[in-house]
């Protein structure tokens, strides 16, 4: 059996820094109920964050929910889009459900971004097994901010943005 940490994820990176939400349920240390993940960047400028998922998040028994795995998915590719330095907010996301995912499993999240036109960032993730085995992959679009600052962002904003086309 192989471990993890041969899937992309080089020896100790420093975590992923960026924006930090500490009750953000994907990455916030303080959601009581979150996923807690911890992002570094890797030298391929992905990043990549180790995750072995709770029987809390099951949809059927033995099988982790869905709605879990395109979220770990949506967080991998957000923190490669903020690791560029470019604040965004995922417009369109698309998940590729390949094989389940089980709950106590160790499993390697990688994301990464694979292009940009204007003020759209076009990013990949996967969720890999011990055996390198691609479990779910998912690709998004994700539209900058406008100044870049994401604490004036408010419902208003969003609706205008998707009005004139952003997405």
């Amino acid at each position: 059996m192989h471990s993890v940490s041969h899937l992309g994820a080089e020896e100790p990176a420093p975590a992923l820094d960026v924006r930090p939400q500490t009750n953000c349920f994907a990455c916030g240390p303080d959601h009581p109920h979150g996923l807690k993940l911890r992002f570094r960047v890797n030298g391929t400028g992905s990043v990549v964050a180790d995750w072995t998922p709770s029987k809390t998040w099951e949809g059927f028994r033995g099988i982790i929910h869905g709605g879990i795995v395109s979220t770990v998915l949506d967080e991998a590719m957000s923190k490669a889009v903020a690791a560029t330095g470019r604040p965004a907010l995922t417009c369109h996301l698309e998940v590729r459900l390949k094989r389940h995912v089980a709950p106590g499993e160790p499993l390697i999240v990688r994301g990464w971004v694979v292009g940009r036109q204007r003020r759209r960032i076009q990013a990949e993730a996967e969720i890999r097994d011990c055996q390198n085995v691609e479990r779910a992959h998912g690709r998004a679009v994700f539209l900058a901010v406008p100044g870049g600052d994401l604490s004036e962002v408010n419902n208003e904003q969003e609706y205008r943005v998707t009005e004139q086309g952003g997405c």
